[in-house]
């Protein structure tokens, strides 16, 4: 029997065998992921992939209920959570053994696209809603030097999906069902 060898709570050859399965047939590498969405009232959503929910609202300022983070706050947090999923694993594999991970991650939004409206020129807001930047400042405690964390570190930033699905393009699909 193969003895677990677990780096950051994790199992590494656990890791390791889902790498080289990927690596012996890349369609297991394809994957899907599902969400759905329901509208509770107001601004309250109940967000459910798998069996795991969440919910959504907007804070008081916004003309919500304050209950729950927004859906901004939340693309900011699962950022950070595939961040620090990346870090743990990474680091894992790499026999690097990490003590404290903390990420501070935070996203500028004008709010005139949003609402629909035309922000004057001399506010330089942009008209389309959404993040005009993100920024995560990743501080790590973990049992190597700066230079082994700067290799880690620019591996998982690389590798993120959630980060680097909000850097480019994605081709994005809405379709209304009249029920």
């Amino acid at each position: 029997m193969a003895v677990m060898t677990a780096v950051n709570g994790l199992d590494t050859g656990k890791l390791m065998k889902v790498v080289e399965t990927v690596k012996q047939n890349w369609e297991t590498g394809r994957t899907v992921w599902k969400a759905s969405t329901t509208w509770k009232g107001g601004f309250k959503v109940e967000t459910c992939s798998r069996e795991f929910t969440l919910t959504a609202d907007e804070p008081e300022m916004l003309c919500g209920t304050n209950t729950a983070a927004n859906p901004v706050e939340m693309v900011l947090q699962a950022y950070g959570a595939c961040l620090s999923i990346g870090y743990a694993m990474n680091a894992a594999v790499r026999g690097i053994k990490l003590d404290d991970i903390r990420i501070d991650l935070e996203g500028e939004i004008d709010l005139p696209g949003f609402l629909g409206l035309e922000p004057p020129e001399k506010l330089h807001m942009d008209k389309l809603p959404g993040f005009k930047t993100i920024t995560a400042k990743v501080k790590i405690k973990a049992d190597v030097d700066a230079k082994t964390l700067q290799d880690l570190h620019k591996h998982v930033v690389g590798t993120s999906p959630v980060g680097l699905t909000l850097s480019r393009p994605v081709k994005v699909e809405a379709a209304l069902e009249v029920w």
